[in-house]
C-alpha cells in the first residue's frame, strides 16, 4: 500500500519533470552566463525550486510533513568576480511532502547574479528522523538544471528530489 502511495504522489512531479526539457533552453550552467542579454538570465522572472521530501522508518518510506529545503547559489558581482553565496529555505513542505522555495529578482542583493544552485534537504521535524540522505543528492547538493516556464506568473520552475530523511528505528 505504502509503494502505490508513493506512486501516486510521484507521478505529477515527474510529469513536471519530464514536460521541463530542452524545449525551454536547455541546462541551467548556459543560463547564467554573464554574456546571455537581461530577457537569458536566471532572475529575468521569479524562480522556484519545487520537490518532494520522504522520510523512511524501517521498510516504510512516506511523505514528511513541515520539511524544510535549503537552495544555495554560488554568485558573482556586477563586475564578474566571485561573491558571497548566497541562501534561502523553502516553506514547509505539506502533508505530501511537496516543497517550494521561491526566489523574486530583488531578493538578491549588491546586484549579484546567480551562478549555480544547489538544493538541498535542510530540516526535518522528526527528532529520530533528522539525517538526510544523499537520495537524489539531498545531501550533497541537487544541481538546478532545466526548468518549466510558468507564464501566468513569470516563474522558472525547477523541480528536485524527491530527498529522503532517514530515521532511527
Amino acid at each position: 500500500m505504502a509503494s502505490l502511495n508513493l506512486v501516486l504522489i510521484f507521478l505529477p512531479l515527474l510529469g513536471i519533470a519530464s514536460s521541463a526539457g530542452d524545449n525551454n533552453g536547455g541546462g541551467y550552467s548556459g543560463l547564467l552566463t554573464p554574456k546571455l542579454d537581461k530577457e537569458e538570465r536566471l532572475l529575468s522572472a521569479m524562480i522556484g525550486i519545487q520537490g518532494i521530501i520522504l522520510y523512511k522508518f524501517g521498510s516504510t518510506i512516506a511523505p514528511l510533513q513541515e520539511a524544510v529545503a535549503r537552495i544555495t547559489c554560488k554568485t558573482v558581482d556586477e563586475y564578474g568576480y566571485e561573491a558571497k553565496s548566497y541562501s534561502f529555505l523553502s516553506e514547509a513542505s505539506d502533508a505530501n511532502g511537496y516543497f517550494l522555495a521561491t526566489l523574486s529578482p530583488p531578493e538578491v542583493e549588491d546586484k549579484r547574479e546567480l551562478k549555480e544552485c544547489r538544493a538541498f534537504a535542510e530540516l526535518s521535524p522528526l527528532h529520530n528522523c533528522e539525517s538526510p540522505s544523499d537520495l537524489n543528492n539531498g545531501l550533497s547538493g541537487a544541481l538546478l538544471h532545466s526548468y518549466e516556464f510558468l507564464p501566468h506568473n513569470n516563474m522558472k520552475l525547477f523541480s528536485v528530489g524527491p530527498f529522503l530523511f532517514t530515521c532511527l528505528t
